[in-house]
């Protein structure tokens, strides 16, 4: 009677058992889920870039004024689009080729639940917030603080890994966010003579 090898060290094949393969078709397991993530990079590129290329298509030419096709206000982000347009077709093409099954989905999808994910989209929430809400509605001074000190509170408390007390997390965004707020208005209208809202 044959007795199987229990050392952990052992190699696959040398009596151990046999890890499980991946299911991928590219023998990849961790590489299924960049295989979604590269087509879902692709068509939001592709869609981007003809977006773009499509607002450079409408832009006015200027012909009353005799501006020259070369010179056109369109021209450079028409060409932009189209070349990211081709390169996001190209990697969403690349990746469908690519055989894998729905562990790859399921892997990729997971990437979005993760705490570097929700860093991201607490990130994207906060400057768009800033630059399409606070500027404009609140002194640009105010805006900026408001941004800072929002920022510190979150990945300070909520994002990280140990977090300080909360007094001293908001009166240090507090002091940082006048500051930065203060700075950089007083650096932009003297300095760089910007008009801000």
């Amino acid at each position: 009677m044959s007795h199987e090898s229990s050392d952990p060290s052992a190699p696959p094949g040398a009596g151990g058992p046999v890890p499980d393969q991946p299911a991928d078709g590219n023998g990849d397991g961790d590489g299924a889920h960049m295989v979604r993530a590269d087509l879902l990079t692709g068509v939001i590129l592709l869609v981007i870039g003809v977006a773009v290329a499509w607002a450079s298509w409408e832009m006015p030419r200027l012909e009353v004024r005799r501006i020259h096709p070369a010179t056109v206000p369109g021209l450079v982000p028409g060409l932009l689009g189209i070349a990211l347009a081709i390169c996001g077709a190209i990697l969403a093409a690349r990746s469908v080729r690519v055989a894998a099954d729905g562990a790859g989905w399921r892997r990729f999808g997971a990437t979005f639940l993760t705490t570097s994910a929700a860093r991201v989209a607490a990130t994207m929430v906060l400057a768009l917030g800033y630059a399409l809400v606070l500027v404009g509605w609140l002194p640009f001074w105010a805006a900026s603080a408001a941004f800072v000190f929002a920022f510190i509170v979150l990945f300070e408390r909520v994002f990280a890994s140990s977090p300080h007390p909360l007094w001293r997390t908001v009166l240090t965004a507090g002091v940082q966010a006048i500051i930065v707020g203060v700075t950089v208005s007083v650096v932009f209208q003297t300095g760089f003579l910007v008009r801000l809202p």
